[in-house]
């Protein structure tokens, strides 16, 4: 009976068909086993999964990358961005010069280009300088002609003194002659009438008022004498102020001779040059300008943003034009007020509908060191400031 079993079974595992009931027997996963110890053939189940095994090590190892990923973006969070605060609102200023003529003239040598470096005192420009040579030799020679006339007032003083001093002894003679005809008169008006001749009395009276009158006279030529050494001496301070006027005149003239080279400033770099050679140019009409190396930069931060922002605070600015150089400064100052408030026409918030917006307040950094010279820097690129607030 056993055997008849077993025969069936091997039928149907080989030809998957059952000859005692005429069924198919696919359904049936199993094989069949025979055991070498007993000879007995035994039925066993399918073989372990290992695939599932796999996939299970796979969503093991893809957790553990995540909770590495996560903790390298935590650190990387709490040490390199919470303690920073940075904007791309951000652009490099600086001093720009604008150079202009002082005299007017005809320009006879250009001596710059465009964006060309140039040392303080050198020469940008030259205007034709005939008409200045000549305003100043006329000045010169005014200013001779003033001191000679100071001298020829010196000079009129010196004799004024003199007549001063004649008068005054033509005063002291006509004194004495004065006198001795007084003493004279009184003698004879002091004998007999009878002793002294008519004659002889009136001419004594008459010499006495003749001596007397040419004393008055000395005595306002005298005076006349002194005010002429007073009007010689206010001569002479005309004639020194006239000399300080055409000192001044030289002075100006030599100015405007000097202000025909048109010269640097500072250090710097020649931009904006839209003078050309022959042109003829006015006083304080724009030639070019000269940017000085010398840059900080104003940062547009959020308002939001300055909650831990302090003055003196180390920042660290990238050019957007030469990433690779990293350049170090700190904030020397924050504007007490929004850009906005600042602006030609500052908002009205009073009126209308109010959306709030973040404000933009601008801050001021300070490179503490010169930027290198091989790279071309101005006012208005575009940087991205770090600020470590923490």
């Amino acid at each position: 009976m056993n055997t008849n079993r077993n025969n069936s079974h091997e039928e149907i595992a080989a030809t998957g068909f059952d000859t005692n009931n005429g069924r198919t027997a696919v359904e049936t996963p199993t094989t069949l086993q025979r055991p070498h110890s007993n000879g007995d053939e035994k039925l066993t189940g399918p073989p372990p999964n290992k695939g599932a095994a796999q996939k299970r090590r796979r969503q093991m190892l893809a957790a553990a990358a995540a909770l590495v990923v996560a903790l390298a973006a935590g650190v990387y969070y709490f040490r390199f961005v919470l303690p920073y605060e940075s904007t791309d609102n951000a652009f490099i200023e600086g001093n720009v010069i604008p150079m202009a003529s002082q005299v007017p003239g005809r320009v006879a040598e250009l001596l710059v280009k465009d964006n060309q470096a140039v040392k303080q005192g050198d020469v940008l420009l030259k205007i034709d300088p005939r008409d200045y040579e000549t305003s100043l030799a006329q000045a010169r020679a005014d200013l001779a002609a003033a001191s000679s006339r100071v001298e020829q007032a010196k000079a009129q003083v010196n004799a004024s003194q003199a007549k001063v001093t004649q008068a005054q002894a033509t005063v002291v003679a006509a004194d004495a002659e004065s006198q001795r005809a007084a003493d004279d008169l009184k003698r004879y008006e002091s004998v007999d009438s009878s002793a002294v001749s008519r004659s002889a009395f009136d001419l004594a009276q008459s010499q006495a008022r003749a001596a007397s009158a040419n004393l008055e006279a000395a005595r306002s030529q005298a005076k006349a004498a002194e005010a002429d050494v007073a009007l010689s001496a206010a001569g002479v301070e005309t004639a020194s102020a006239a000399v300080q006027q055409a000192e001044a005149r030289l002075q100006q003239a030599e100015l405007n001779l000097s202000y025909t080279q048109v010269t640097a400033p500072e250090d710097g770099r020649v931009t904006r040059r839209v003078v050309e050679m022959g042109a003829y140019i006015q006083p304080g009409q724009a030639l070019m300008a000269i940017v000085p190396r010398r840059y900080w930069v104003i940062a547009n931060f959020k308002e939001t943003q300055l909650t831990h922002m302090r003055i003196g605070q180390p920042v660290e600015v990238v050019v957007d034009a030469y990433p690779d150089h990293k350049l170090k400064g700190h904030i020397e100052s924050i504007q007490s007020g929004a850009g906005a408030r600042f602006s030609l026409f500052p908002p009205e918030n009073a009126t209308g509908n109010y959306i709030k917006v973040v404000q933009r307040v601008p801050v001021k950094i300070v490179l503490d060191n010169d930027p290198d010279a091989g790279l071309a820097l101005g006012p208005g690129m575009s940087v991205v400031p770090k600020v470590r607030v923490k």
